[in-house]
């Protein structure tokens, strides 16, 4: 097959090779509480034992794949749809109309925000000001919301500028655009002009990387020229290195839907708010499923898009995107986050993805070995949901497979570590004093690896995205399905907050899906599809189920998230679940102010 033309940078569309997938199980030490503590001092120290570590996680088991011969290298896994960059599809009515308005458990869209705004009902300047009570902490959380959201250092007033400035617009009569006076989180990794990133660390003034942002990031900036108001800096799991959530250092998120559990990483703070009803849009990022696996925890939507779509990233796993409560909201800040940018010689050139039309066909691959290494609960919701867009959607249904699915998944963890611990030794002389126990080991063990396997991970990262062009190309319009993750949840340990944990099975395991659009650079979406029982605590879990597109294909996997929306509210019983915190910002408004005016 020849490499359509459509695109730069398309992989040679080429079946890999036959490979049985029978994974071995995980046996990396666990580690939390003092033992934790004192042995990362120990092994953060000692060469030999980072060795220990490196070799025992079989990191070192890609490079003598013999079908790897030959395979050139691809570091940044960048795929460009070519064609017409702008002008950004419009937000057409039946995107912005009221749905699931006879739902139980309706949630609040930016075009609820944007109908009360212009009937004069609420001011985005009342809604920030019932909003920051509630977010702003300095230090150790305290109230039920504010767990989910970093200290501002007395940043309230940027807040209060932009509400004061959209409520003025509103009152002229010429809101920007939709989202004008609409209050969105933003990821603790990702930068808004005024405030410091912390990367999920222990704020340290004295150290510059901590200093005042000077300008927000393309896509945040776009948010806010459409008059979004960044309400706050969401909490993240410390330099997103795990997909629990836990953070010693800031405080860990609630997980509304049962307290008992994580809320998922990276981007933990970012879903909890959705969950929660707080904001109906956040700016993630996603290395290795920190959109997406937050996400199906929490019961929200989490899009992981196409490598640079949004913005160029000195990273070759790493994406900046978005996550909604609803699929209308994921869509709207989508469209407007992958605006190009002009001063981008890369992220610019990316063509606007379109929507396939009507009669275009609609196809969902399943690698039934990989499907079935979830826990059975996981699947048995997944599988009605598979059977739901088979029967009442249109989509042929067919048996994929993947080459080398474990392998890849190593190469994967490698490659996102040996990156992180490569940026965090520029943050500091002293570099391993701004992170904990974990991160401690973790970054010095990624010390460990080789160039030699380095260059094999790139090398097996283009192999996969070879494999990934073959099927796209033999079966158009396909989707490859899979759970977000194969895990009920991740129950939290009472004594991790304090020092935090280090399972590395359960990580492992948890990204057991994610992978895969982070080392190939398609994009890939995660949407809630049914409930399951928990093991502990009170509240059902959400079960997340993901689409995996061809490169360039955000609008068709927003499409399918909204036939899995109609899914979950008519199709699951009981519909769509919210937690009972839910928080009712327009009524917590409007009855402030009728205090107010009484």
């Amino acid at each position: 097959m020849a490499p359509p033309t459509a695109f730069a940078d398309y992989p040679e569309p080429k079946e890999g090779p036959k490979t049985k997938y029978d994974p071995k199980v995980e046996n990396n030490p666990v580690f939390r509480g003092l033992p934790l503590v004192v042995g990362a001092n120990i092994i953060s120290r000692v060469g030999f034992l980072q060795q220990l570590f490196w070799d025992n996680a079989r990191l070192g088991a890609v490079k003598d794949i013999p079908e790897l011969d030959g395979v050139p290298y691809r570091f940044h896994p960048t795929v460009t749809p070519l064609g017409p960059t702008s002008p950004m599809l419009e937000f057409d009515a039946e995107l912005l109309e009221a749905k699931h308005t006879k739902s139980a458990t309706p949630y609040y869209t930016a075009n609820d925000y944007h109908e009360m705004y212009k009937l004069g009902k609420v001011t985005p300047f009342q809604v920030a000001e019932a909003l920051l009570p509630l977010i702003t902490r300095s230090g150790e959380p305290t109230g039920t919301y504010d767990n989910a959201w970093v200290d501002s250092h007395g940043k309230d007033h940027l807040v209060f500028e932009a509400a004061k400035a959209s409520t003025e617009r509103w009152a002229a009569g010429k809101p920007l655009s939709i989202l004008d006076g609409v209050p969105i989180g933003v990821k603790d990794d990702t930068s808004v002009k005024g405030y410091s990133n912390h990367n999920g660390m222990k704020y340290n003034p004295s150290v510059p990387f901590f200093k005042e942002q000077e300008e927000s990031v393309w896509p945040v900036k776009k948010l806010q020229e459409a008059g979004a108001i960044v309400i706050g800096r969401n909490c993240m799991h410390e330099l997103g290195s795990d997909t629990s959530g836990c953070n010693a250092a800031q405080g860990t998120p609630t997980n509304f839907h049962n307290k008992t559990y994580y809320p998922g990483g990276s981007s933990s703070g970012a879903a909890s708010s959705l969950s929660a009803g707080v904001v109906p849009i956040c700016v993630g990022t996603d290395a290795g499923g920190s959109v997406r696996v937050p996400a199906a925890f929490n019961g929200v939507y989490g899009l992981k898009t196409t490598h640079h779509r949004t913005l160029f990233m000195n990273n070759t796993m790493c994406v900046t995107a978005p996550l909604a409560s609803s699929v209308a909201d994921l869509t709207i800040a989508y469209r407007i986050m992958s605006q190009p940018n002009p001063e981008c010689a890369v992220q610019s050139r990316f063509a606007l993805s379109i929507p396939p039309e009507p009669s275009a066909k609609k196809v969902m691959g399943i690698y039934r070995d990989w499907w079935n290494k979830a826990d059975p609960r996981i699947t048995e919701v997944c599988e009605k949901a598979v059977d739901y867009f088979a029967n009442k959607c249109g989509y042929d249904i067919v048996d994929i497979s993947i080459p080398y699915v474990q392998e890849t998944q190593l190469a994967h963890s490698a490659v996102c570590i040996t990156e992180m611990s490569e940026a965090a030794r520029h943050r500091a002389p002293d570099w391993l004093s701004l992170v904990g126990a974990a991160n401690k080991v973790i970054l010095t063990v990624a010390t460990k690896t080789p160039a030699a396997d380095f260059l094999q991970y790139n090398a097996l990262r283009e192999l996969v995205m070879r494999h990934l062009a073959f099927l796209f190309q033999k079966h158009p319009g396909l989707l490859i399905m899979t759970p977000t993750t194969p895990m009920p949840g991740w129950p939290i340990v009472p004594g991790d907050e304090k020092h935090g944990m280090s399972d590395t099975n359960k990580t492992i395991r948890n990204m057991l899906y994610v992978f895969l659009g982070n080392i190939t650079g398609t994009p890939a979406l995660s949407a809630p599809v049914g409930y399951i029982d928990p093991e502990q605590g009170e509240g059902k879990l959400p079960v997340g189920l993901m689409a995996t597109g061809e490169w360039g294909s955000e609008e068709q996997l927003l499409g399918w998230a909204r036939e899995a929306e109609e899914y979950l509210h008519g199709g699951v019983e009981g519909g769509r679940h919210r937690p009972s915190e839910w928080l009712d910002v327009m009524g917590l408004v409007q009855k402030k102010k009728k205090n107010s005016d009484a």
